[in-house]
């Protein structure tokens, strides 16, 4: 289980709280995803909580294991991420997901990595991508290809940052289904943020709104309502159900009281 308790982070000594007492908690096999408006801090808790940032207090704990207390090789061989902002460089796809499994070699690749490769591009229909440059692939290509680079660490928590922000609704649609594979299959928990709430409805299990540099809700489907939104985001929105989901509709910010 990932638990965060009271996280607390700043940028500049005298700035403000951008993670103001940050608590949650997510299961194995669960989908977590993280909501709430520009500047809540849901970027800056998910570097908080792999360790690229230095908390100001607060913990970590996977598995009831202190995350911050490991080396960045400890680490990294449970929890992988997937920023908003990838960048493979002019490498072969094979070679691009080969170093997602760097935490468990040293100076040169083992046939045990050669091999874990090779079944990750075969689970995610990649391997006919295997020698071609990642930087002439599609938007929704690299974004597979950087789950695979993720995966290779074999992790126990995966966190992507708004994994599909700027595909077409049909890479969204695979990148979605994907990370709902891997949480099932794998039994990986996975701490995802989005901006589109209907999506987040598709994908999550439990969801967590942040406000102010806290999570004010944490709560599953069926306790989402039109107040709650109105309260992380100001606007007005109407909820129904349709084929036995929530789909939320509209958005008026002159009702944001």
């Amino acid at each position: 289980m990932l638990k965060v308790e009271d996280l607390r982070f700043r940028y500049s000594p005298r700035g403000p709280l951008v993670l103001d007492g940050v608590d949650l908690q997510l299961q194995p096999g669960q989908i977590g995803i993280v909501l709430g408006r520009n500047g809540s801090g849901k970027s800056t808790l998910f570097k908080t909580i792999l360790g690229i940032q230095k908390p100001l207090s607060g913990k970590v704990l996977f598995e009831g294991q202190d995350l911050h207390a490991m080396t960045r090789r400890e680490r990294a061989r449970i929890a992988a991420y997937v920023p908003q902002d990838i960048r493979f460089g002019d490498l072969t796809v094979f070679d691009s997901v080969l170093l997602g499994r760097i935490s468990y070699f040293g100076m040169r690749a083992g046939a045990d990595d050669i091999a874990a490769v090779e079944q990750i591009l075969q689970e995610m229909d990649l391997s006919d991508f295997a020698a071609r440059s990642v930087e002439k692939l599609s938007g929704g290509e690299r974004q597979k290809i950087a789950i695979a680079r993720a995966m290779a660490q074999d992790p126990r928590l995966m966190v992507f940052d708004e994994p599909t922000g700027n595909l077409d609704m049909a890479n969204e649609l695979l990148i979605l289904q994907e990370a709902k594979r891997l949480a099932r299959e794998k039994n990986i928990a996975i701490l995802c943020s989005l901006h589109d709430l209907n999506q987040a409805l598709q994908l999550g299990d439990r969801f967590f709104f942040m406000k102010q540099g806290r999570v004010k809700y944490a709560c599953d489907a069926q306790d989402i309502t039109e107040e709650l939104i109105r309260d992380v985001y100001g606007v007005a929105v109407k909820i129904i159900q349709a084929e036995n989901r929530k789909i939320i509709i509209g958005g008026d910010l002159n009702e944001n009281k």
